[in-house]
């Protein structure tokens, strides 16, 4: 097989790229700035790309986005959307104009496409929430609607929380963990979407090689948890309590409309597509799974 890959050297892309690369095949990627051999240089701000070195390829995931860490301004939140509708509607237009078009275009979208639902039991047939995320998550998705109409097999991994010592939340969170400093954000009744990163990987590798998997998918471990009890099991992990809470009015004082929509925001999300498509979870088990991320090295 040969990838073409954008977000390459953000956590989940730099994973893929290993596991795909360990498996004998051939990863393209398309990067924004200095360009190695055998790399394609593309440009989503000003539509620039080489569509021509596009040719070739089997499949393609789109990863590329604006981090969303970060207090939300409002040049921070044009980023966050510019980045991921322009560059999917660029990719989706190039890869819709070649004379032989991957087969599958596996695009990123993200769980905050609901919103906050409490502890209703969200699957990749409920409808989108109300606020910023969940207008990014639907024109980001819509912007894929080139290479649909194209024929390409299109997948959104609705990611939810990526689990890794080596970066994400979970890189942040685990200093006041350590030092006995952690504990639930508000009351901890929100349910807090987590998946480990291992099971990301597979997850997209299990897209790309399913022929009748399209459309969301959601991409959370299937034992859902609460963020009360995701942080006790983060404390069980590191053997240090976790009984700080953090109060709601500092995050909403510190964070503004991320800490909100992030941190505070209840959203149940479950696997029913990866599920019924026969993907089977290495790491379900929150506790099982917070251990093996944290001996990561």
């Amino acid at each position: 097989m040969r990838m073409l890959l954008t977000g390459a050297s953000g956590l989940i892309g730099s994973a893929v790229a290993a596991a795909v690369a360990a498996g004998g095949h051939r990863v393209t990627r398309l990067v924004r700035s200095g360009p190695g051999e055998g790399d394609v240089a593309w440009d989503p701000a000003s539509g620039a790309i080489d569509a021509e070195r596009l040719e070739g390829h089997d499949a393609a995931v789109h990863l590329a986005g604006e981090s969303i860490a970060g207090r939300w301004t409002a040049a921070k939140k044009a980023r966050i959307l510019d980045s991921r509708v322009k560059g999917t509607a660029l990719l989706s237009e190039a890869l819709a104009g070649l004379r032989q078009p991957p087969a599958v275009l596996v695009s990123a979208s993200a769980v905050g496409f609901y919103g906050h639902r409490g502890d209703e039991a969200l699957t990749e047939e409920s409808s989108a929430g109300s606020g910023f995320l969940p207008s990014v998550c639907m024109a980001w998705e819509a912007a894929a609607e080139p290479a649909r109409r194209a024929g390409i097999r299109v997948v959104h991994p609705r990611f939810g929380v990526v689990l890794s010592r080596s970066g994400g939340a979970l890189r942040q969170m685990w200093l006041p963990f350590r030092l006995g400093l952690g504990g639930p954000v508000g009351n901890g009744r929100q349910f807090f979407p987590w998946v480990a990163l291992d099971d990301v990987v597979r997850a997209i590798l299990h897209m790309l090689s399913t022929p009748d998997l399209a459309g969301p998918v959601n991409v959370v471990a299937p034992q859902p948890a609460t963020n009360r009890e995701f942080a006790k099991a983060l404390g069980r992990a590191l053997h240090r309590p976790a009984l700080f809470r953090v109060p709601v009015w500092v995050i909403r004082l510190a964070l503004g409309d991320m800490g909100r929509e992030l941190l505070l925001a209840s959203i149940r999300a479950t696997p029913v597509r990866l599920l019924a498509t026969g993907f089977r979870f290495g790491w379900p088990d929150l506790d099982a799974a917070l251990r093996h991320v944290l001996a990561e090295r």
